[in-house]
């Protein structure tokens, strides 16, 4: 069997790739941009250069379903937000190949940060009270003196979120023209994330887990399991309420008094992959819906070990809490540079050489340069 795995300049791409690999499928890697992260892996066989879909579908629909029938593929799995695109085209590659993901106007309900709060009503957990604004002044007439968080409609990485615990400020700038925004009743608590795989509305992987560590305002780098049966339990009456297949991921908060709130929805892969082991049959849990469910045996925390050593231990010293950190660093393993196969974390900071560079040249952040072909924000495709 043979898998095609686009989004190869995620470390998720690169776990599904050891994971295929290791139990038996030939696997390549797909990207628009560069993604030695996966390409330099002993488990890819193949790389393949996309144009980006953001800017050229046609173009990327074109090589795309080149790609599926030269390299014979049965299984392409997207793993970042090229799905949406993936999904819009699917009329257009090879029937005989399966793609593993949902149609486009589901996955266009999910992504939105509006529409999903109402599709999440009534499965189980709390939905905090938000509200849909064109800008500053509305979000503020809403809001009133509340603590509340402000965030684009459609985003990622936490990008332009702003968080406002003691209600919005009399001085703050105007909120960047990014498309409509949602203001939301700010949740005080623990954030937990989940991870799981869905066939035809029935759960055959999940993973709930805490970003113990995470860089200010942005993603996580130290992930651990979590047994939250309440948040396992809304997964599993959501997707079979609107009949998912894909990946899914979800945001939580969980309050001091123990009451769970969902968030957002991201029906793509998130860190929480990374928790499985090796011989996990996620590729079971893609192919096959007859799957028990899975989920990972192994509890022992994964890290991104760069990011620990370069963010965590300064901000650890700073903090006081150097001996926690030295006792999570023993516990967790590595993402990227596993044994038999470390060359990845070479690749990983070759390529955020190459965003960096693309950030200087564009103005932008980092974390923005890394997804700016990928990305799709709700824009008439």
């Amino acid at each position: 069997m043979r898998v095609l795995i686009l989004g190869g300049r995620a470390p998720v791409a690169l776990d599904h790739a050891r994971r295929f690999a290791a139990q038996g499928w030939t696997t390549s890697i797909a990207d628009s941009a560069p993604c030695r992260l996966s390409a330099w892996s002993n488990a890819v066989a193949s790389v393949i250069r996309l144009p980006p879909p953001r800017r050229a579908l046609a173009d990327f629909a074109a090589q795309l379903s080149r790609a599926i029938s030269a390299q014979r593929i049965d299984l392409v799995l997207p793993t970042c937000e090229e799905v949406f695109y993936v999904s819009r085209i699917r009329s257009q590659l090879p029937a005989g190949c399966t793609v593993f993901a949902a149609p486009f106007e589901q996955l266009r309900e999910l992504h939105s940060k509006w529409n999903f709060l109402t599709l999440a009503r009534h499965c189980g957990v709390k939905v905090p009270d938000s509200a849909r604004v064109a800008d500053l002044g509305a979000a503020r007439e809403w809001a009133g003196s509340r603590p509340v968080v402000l965030k684009p409609e459609f985003s990622r990485f936490g990008v332009h979120v702003r968080i406002h615990p003691g209600g919005i400020p009399a001085a703050v700038p105007p909120l960047p023209p990014v498309g409509p925004w949602i203001v939301q009743a700010y949740q005080q608590g623990r954030e937990l994330c989940s991870y799981g795989i869905a066939c035809d509305g029935q759960l055959t992987a999940h993973i709930a887990y805490e970003p113990s560590y995470r860089i200010p305002g942005s993603s996580g780098y130290f992930f651990e399991r979590r047994v939250v049966p309440g948040i396992e339990r809304f997964v599993a009456a959501f997707v079979a309420r609107i009949r998912f297949t894909g990946q899914i991921s979800f945001d939580w908060i969980l309050g001091d008094d123990g009451e769970l709130s969902v968030l957002e929805c991201n029906p793509r892969a998130i860190s929480g992959l990374h928790l499985f082991a090796r011989e996990a049959p996620l590729p079971a849990a893609i192919c096959d819906p007859a799957t028990a469910r899975v989920s990972p045996a192994d509890c022992a925390p994964r890290m991104f070990a760069a990011v620990m050593l370069a963010v965590g231990l300064p901000a650890a010293v700073r903090a006081g809490r150097l001996r926690r950190w030295q006792s999570d660093w023993r516990r967790a393993r590595d993402v990227l540079a596993v044994p038999g196969d470390p060359r990845p974390a070479l690749g990983a900071c070759c390529d955020l050489a190459s965003y960096a560079g693309r950030a200087l040249r564009e103005g932008s952040p980092v974390r923005a340069a890394t997804t700016h072909d990928i990305e799709w924000d709700g824009e008439p495709l």
